[in-house]
């Protein structure tokens, strides 16, 4: 790089939080959160694809632990950059997408695991070639579309959280019971209480504290597993093409290149809700840089049996419910994931978290990306334009295979495909009917450099304000009382 990002003078970090360089102690803390966050949805992809194309679990567990390794330098590229167009140095974390789940799957029943590496590798190239392109289309994205994209991200992951506090999937025996359902909701008041009531580090780590917490106390009821702690090697060093060589198909390699196009639209709004969120303008260069490290990222991990990478959405909305916005805080999460992903055991570890608690946390960070969605959306004029049908129909549209998830069963596998995610469908709404109805609006050419002010960080909430008045007026009783006291012994 031309200028080293340590070398930069200080008072940066006092003007662009972005590129504020925290304490050790505190990027530790915070890293390890933002991993924790986002573990379940990371290793979530590699467990389902190695499962469906009957990996034998020792080769599932060394695949995990293998995209946890390119997940961790994916995102310290991403946050830190490679010269001038690699990465969008923004807090944005990498992980495997779930847009491409459905697909991958088909793909492994029928051509297995090496004809999904072979679409992969072919993929992420293709991203690399569209990057540049599709950068330049930002003006394809005013803020209506941006808001509505981002809200529906939010509504659709949801379901997923929901999953978690039932116990995992609704397919397992003693989904919902009550027990889980407990566990979820103390996590969750928990995560409040500290959010609530602290200050400071232990505000902004409340997430953490609640996971951690509510393991401890899930353990004294249902002794956790660590069977495969046991079994899990202590190292496990990444290797190209270990579980299968990549094999070249026509039809997967088209299937996945059209799955890209739209996992490019997601990243670009995670990165555009993120940039809104730190007070850093999303333009051209930041939006390729940032697409060039996924296609990046997807290239590679196709040469390691892996899959596409996207920005992660609950890590934007981590950002939005903490205040923390230093890059350097998401490159250290990249530092744990790579450690993770070489000593095994610790991926192993995280495993062991249950899914109740997850779910617990996971409804405060899938609802901070919907808040982030409506926010933008609350800055939207629409007075005297279609700005509310188009976000009408995004929405509309958008969460119908969310709450309907059996109404495209009936049509053609192929198409099906690309409909059972209400984020590639919402996504293609929110375009079109922006343009049908409110047509393009190129911005001025000083547009993109214009500024935009930071998030204040979460000020003290109401029921902390209170509670600390409380406080405070029964220390004043008590001492009035010692000092009466004290009068009356004279």
């Amino acid at each position: 790089m031309k200028e080293s990002v340590l070398n930069r003078p200080k008072d940066l970090s006092s003007t662009c939080p972005v590129d504020e360089i925290l304490p050790a102690g505190q990027m530790i803390l915070y890293g390890l959160q933002h991993v924790l966050v986002m573990y379940a949805g990371a290793v979530a992809v590699p467990l389902v694809i190695g499962t469906a194309v009957g990996l034998p679990v020792e080769q599932v567990i060394l695949l995990i632990s293998t995209d946890l390794f390119i997940c961790g330098a994916a995102t310290i590229v991403q946050a830190l950059g490679i010269g001038k167009w690699i990465g969008c140095r923004l807090p944005v974390i990498q992980g495997c997408t779930f847009a491409a789940l459905v697909p991958m799957v088909l793909i492994g029943k029928e051509y297995g695991l090496g004809g999904i590496s072979g679409a992969v590798i072919i993929a992420g190239l293709f991203t690399l070639l569209c990057a540049p392109w599709i950068s330049r289309a930002v003006h394809l994205f005013p803020r209506v579309v941006m808001g509505g994209i981002v809200t529906l991200i939010g509504l659709s992951i949801m379901p997923v959280a929901g999953g978690w506090i039932g116990g995992g999937s609704t397919d397992m025996e003693g989904f919902g019971n009550i027990t889980a359902l407990l566990m979820a909701f103390l996590t969750l008041v928990i995560i409040l209480n500290i959010y609530t009531f602290a200050a400071g580090l232990i505000k902004n780590i409340a997430v953490l504290i609640g996971l951690i917490v509510g393991t401890i106390i899930w353990g004294f009821f249902n002794p956790l597993d660590f069977h495969l702690v046991n079994e899990t090697p202590w190292i496990n060093f990444p290797q190209p093409l270990r579980f299968a060589r990549p094999e070249f198909h026509l039809l997967p390699i088209i299937m996945l290149s059209m799955v890209m196009i739209v996992v490019m639209v997601e990243t670009m709004s995670s990165m555009m809700a993120t940039s809104d969120i730190v007070g850093k303008k999303a333009d051209q260069q930041m939006l390729r840089g940032g697409l060039t490290a996924c296609g990046l990222a997807t290239t590679i991990g196709g040469l390691f049996n892996l899959f596409p990478y996207s920005a992660f959405a609950q890590n934007v909305g981590l950002i939005g419910l903490t205040g923390v916005r230093s890059r350097f805080v998401v490159a250290v999460s990249g530092c744990i994931l790579m450690l993770m992903g070489m000593f095994a055991k610790m991926a192993a570890l995280v495993v062991m978290i249950p899914k109740p608690i997850l779910g617990g946390a996971g409804v405060v960070m899938f609802g901070m990306v919907a808040v982030s969605g409506i926010r933008t959306l609350g800055s939207v004029n629409y007075r005297n334009n279609n700005n509310g049908m188009v976000v009408a129909l995004t929405l509309g549209i958008g969460l119908m295979p969310v709450l309907v998830p059996d109404l495209f069963s009936k049509i053609p596998e192929l198409a099906r495909m690309f409909l059972h995610s209400g984020i590639t469908i919402g996504t293609v709404t929110a375009i079109v009917a922006n343009l049908t109805l409110n047509g393009i609006e190129r911005p001025a050419k000083n547009a993109v450099s214009e500024t935009v002010a930071p998030d204040p960080r979460p000020s003290p909430t109401a029921a902390r304000l209170m509670a600390v008045r409380t406080v405070r007026m029964w220390l004043l009783l008590r001492k009035v009382e010692r000092e009466e006291a004290q009068r009356g012994g004279h």
